[in-house]
């Protein structure tokens, strides 16, 4: 007999983004190998800022519209228009959809992913009315202490949260420190809250390999990359240009030898306020598609991860990505985080505080000595592939397992 799963998500093709994509992609592509067929539930592409017309990815699709973009007059919109967040539309279309393919397909549980708390109010609905196990996937914590910082989003965000806790069949965090603070938050029964981290997608890296470019002239300058989104309020970089203005005025950096690459920042406009001055070692790079990105990082002397210590309790995505691509990875971010602790278990430690501009000033240095003379640590062949995707969806499979034979039949 045929076990399926439907899977309700926001982030998915043909919207055009990195890795927050990824997650929901690859457990709906390697779900099949361990008996679980996957049925899709996500919006039409109307309702993402930028998608791939040429994208061949199989969902159901229902209407959406984004608040923000759709319903704004001079860039306005009531708030209640975009409540728990701008996508709330969808539920009107989705609910009905979810009904229709669950009396069509007969799954038998119920997944829904955040961060887009839409998704999460879907699958509720649907469990109540169909009676099925409902999993809250959490990509995110949906509260923190200064998140969602409008009361009212705060308000639906944290009803929301207890629903899950209180009539799901399990929820999943990214992260430890995720798991500890839902933990602390609700008395939960043993195993309902669960950890499946993010991870890479081997066959991603396959691909990237085939396009990847020449290698950099080894007496060029070295290329440090940062991929992906650069949040203000997470991964804000001023205590890194300032230690790199101090390193370029005592003559250990130049234009020569050192070149930080920011690709596809999300808020250029931004960091160029930042960086006047040293625009002669910072390059601001436009977004690429997503698997060019993975081969620039194949081909970077180094990696770059910013966290602020707001983000303790979250693990970048895109660190398992850096992680296999086995490049040298400096990671600014505070020691006592999840990602500070999930690098030094695989024996990366060239680690600095993100708003130190002296850890930073005296760690950078060290980091680049390393890799010349190919000595930066890199994580462990065998640690590297507990973190594939293909890994984290058999962890899934094996949750959906439980849920289902726990069920009464």
């Amino acid at each position: 007999m045929v076990k399926r799963v439907l899977m309700i998500a926001y982030h998915y093709p043909p919207m055009r983004g990195g890795s927050g994509i990824q997650r929901t992609l690859s457990f709906t592509q390697y779900l099949p190998r361990s008996g679980w067929e996957p049925l899709v539930l996500t919006v039409t592409p109307n309702a993402y800022p930028d998608y791939d017309t040429a994208a061949g990815v199989q969902a159901h699709r229902s209407f959406a519209l984004d608040a923000a973009r759709h319903l704004a007059i001079r860039g306005r919109y009531p708030s209640l228009l975009a409540q728990p967040d701008r996508w709330a539309s969808w539920w009107l279309s989705a609910v009905p959809a979810g009904l229709r393919l669950i009396r069509r397909y007969r799954p038998v549980v119920i997944w829904s992913s955040y961060p887009i708390a839409t998704a999460h109010l879907i699958g509720l609905t649907l469990h109540r009315l169909s009676g099925l196990p409902w999993i809250a996937d959490q990509r995110d914590p949906m509260i923190d202490h200064d998140y969602p910082p409008d009361p009212r989003r705060f308000r639906i965000h944290r009803w929301i949260e207890r629903q899950a806790m209180e009539r799901s069949a399990a929820v999943v965090c990214t992260t430890p420190g995720a798991v500890r603070d839902l933990n602390a938050r609700f008395p939960a029964p043993a195993g309902q809250i669960t950890l499946i981290e993010n991870g890479y997608d081997e066959a991603s890296f396959i691909a990237a390999e085939v396009m990847r470019a020449p290698r950099w002239p080894s007496d060029g300058p070295f290329r440090l990359l940062h991929s992906g989104v650069i949040y203000p309020s997470e991964r804000d970089p001023r205590a890194l240009f300032a230690a790199l203005e101090k390193l370029r005025a005592t003559g250990s950096i130049n234009a020569a030898n050192f070149r930080l690459v920011l690709r596809a920042t999300g808020h250029d406009d931004y960091l160029r306020g930042l960086m006047r001055g040293l625009e002669d070692i910072i390059e601001l790079a436009p977004p690429m598609p997503y698997n060019q990105g993975l081969a620039e990082m194949l081909d970077a002397d180094g990696l770059l991860l910013l966290q602020a210590a707001n983000c303790n309790n979250q693990i970048p995505a895109k660190l398992y990505e850096y992680l296999r691509a086995h490049r040298p990875l400096l990671a600014l971010t505070h020691p006592d985080g999840d990602t500070a602790c999930a690098l030094r278990r695989t024996g990366i430690d060239t680690i600095a505080r993100l708003d130190s501009a002296e850890e930073i000033a005296a760690t950078l240095p060290r980091f680049l000595h390393l890799c010349r003379e190919r000595q930066a640590p890199l994580v462990p062949l065998p640690l590297m592939e507990d973190h594939s995707r293909s890994a984290r969806t058999r962890q899934l499979a094996a949750l959906l397992d439980r849920v289902h034979h726990k069920e009464p039949s």
